[in-house]
């Protein structure tokens, strides 16, 4: 299939590798140019206005106004997909605005699939990914191709756009207060003098563990805080899920209080470092040493 690709970033890029490798022709872009670069290293194309018109276009951009200017904007992509072409949009956002999209793709005569991703970059260039999506049937007939060549499994959560959305918020809320309750245990164990490789090797076996205790743990331990997944991202996606609860009248105490971690770690100049900086300003806080990277 020729596939537009809109957002090349540490997820977004192993998912335009995994069509390639599939056999799909991708045309992608993004604002760095060296992940176009990239990209083309792989055998994709920069998306150049000579390019045939797309069967399908997949956004991997950061949030809803994104969203919208790369898919119906005054360039955007849907005005060179063909009629009947699929959208797969991957974006965090809440479900109404999943809904507002799915309308007008539509309203243009395209299909569309509410489509949020997880699984982390690694996952994402092997064609691994977790797709929480719902669309109509016929819109998954169209990306089945797609779908299999970038994910480990895809759940098929409704006919309407907006489900897939609120499951990724569900799944957001989770991962966020997971990673917040991490940098507040590796700095409390630093607090204790426990080494911390020693924490990770036995929480990673204990109870207490979570995915992501074990995928960002061994990032503070390493002083690594390059980032796969922003500190400021959760900014905006616990953001998502409190304005969701909101309109819902559903307190969340704890959502809100991770939420302001992040708010405040990236206020203290770590919103573009790895999630697992908010380690980092936990220790701050109390003026514990954790390793703090270069």
């Amino acid at each position: 299939m020729i596939v537009y690709f809109a957002g090349l970033g540490s997820m977004g890029l192993g998912m335009a590798v995994s069509l390639l490798r599939a056999g799909h022709e991708v045309h992608g872009s993004d604002p760095d140019a060296a992940r176009v670069a990239l990209l083309q290293e792989a055998g994709g194309h920069g998306l150049q206005g000579d390019a045939p018109p797309a069967e399908a276009v997949i956004s991997v951009v950061l949030n809803a106004d994104q969203t919208r200017a790369v898919l119906f904007g005054p360039e955007g992509l849907a005005g060179r997909a063909r009629s009947g072409a699929v959208i797969l949009s991957c974006a965090t956002v809440a479900p109404p605005f999943a809904a507002e999209m799915a309308a007008e793709a539509q309203a243009r005569g395209l299909l569309y699939i509410d489509a949020p991703i997880s699984g982390g970059a690694l996952k994402a260039a092997e064609g691994r990914l977790s797709i929480m999506a719902s669309g109509a049937p016929e819109a998954f007939d169209a990306a089945d191709p797609l779908l299999k060549a970038m994910a480990e499994i895809v759940h098929r959560l409704g006919d309407t756009a907006g489900a897939g959305s609120a499951m990724k918020a569900v799944n957001q809320l989770l991962a966020g207060t997971h990673i917040a309750a991490m940098g507040e245990a590796l700095a409390f164990a630093a607090a204790q003098g426990l080494d911390l490789r020693r924490v990770v090797d036995v929480i990673s076996v204990s109870a207490g563990t979570s995915w992501a205790f074990e995928n960002r743990a061994p990032h503070v331990v390493d002083g690594d805080y390059i980032p796969r997944s922003k500190v400021d991202i959760w900014r905006k996606d616990l953001g998502i899920v409190t304005d969701i609860a909101a309109a819902a009248g559903l307190p969340l105490p704890v959502v809100a209080t991770a939420l302001e971690q992040f708010r405040a770690a990236s206020a203290a100049g770590l919103g573009d470092e790895d999630d697992a900086a908010i380690t980092k300003y936990v220790a701050r806080q109390g003026g514990i040493d954790v390793p703090e990277g270069s």
